[in-house]
């Protein structure tokens, strides 16, 4: 999976608690399991009218926010079912980063393994980054995952805190396959050791 390190983007206001992995990516778009084409399913159910055509009201159909790369939202974020398909749509879309209060335990896992940021962040800081986010064009964010903190446009960061062993899954770029490959070379060698000493094993 690609890096996660520092990132400067357009960062969307989305204050809705509780927005599950239904509302993130429909069911109707669960018969692939394919990574990529899921883009086009995000946030389906609010960002298009019946018709087809374009909520004109939904934050990610403005102009403004079009190309965001940050999302910011209420809390609870990601509950629901476990579909990995969640955060399959948000990075296929472009979101590299999920702030919020909160997140369901099983979609913040998945989005690590995807080479998604998610960040909790305090209440208190979490509307300072709405103000941001409610910016339209000049609504960026720099996300400095090395730093653990968060940047916003009037010069004002707030910090963060995340587990070590993720942090360093982002930074380096690798899910859990990635990082037991890392360790092949151990891996064979104490298979070796093992065959010589119990070659009947």
């Amino acid at each position: 999976m690609e890096k996660f390190t520092t990132m400067t983007g357009v960062a969307a206001p989305l204050p809705l608690i509780n927005i599950d992995t239904d509302m993130i990516i429909p069911k109707d778009y669960l018969k692939t399991i394919k990574r990529t084409g899921l883009g086009k399913g995000l946030f389906a159910e609010m960002r298009f009218n019946d018709d087809g055509s374009e909520n004109e009201t939904f934050v990610l159909n403005k102009p403004a926010y079009r190309h965001a790369t940050i999302l910011v939202a209420g809390d609870n974020f990601g509950c629901g079912s476990s579909r990995e398909h969640a955060p399959w749509a948000l990075l296929d879309y472009g979101i590299r980063c999920v702030i919020s209060t909160s997140f369901a335990d099983i979609f913040y896992n998945n989005c690590f393994n995807n080479g998604i940021l998610p960040i909790r962040v305090s209440k208190e800081d979490l509307d300072k980054l709405f103000d941001d986010a409610n910016r339209g064009e000049n609504a960026r964010l720099t996300v400095d995952l090395e730093a653990q903190e968060i940047r916003g446009p009037d010069g004002g960061s707030v910090h963060f805190d995340i587990d070590p062993a993720r942090k360093e899954k982002l930074l380096s770029g690798l899910d859990d396959i990635g990082l037991t490959m890392v360790k092949a070379p151990n891996i064979e060698a104490f298979e070796k050791t093992t065959e010589a000493v119990r070659p009947w094993a």
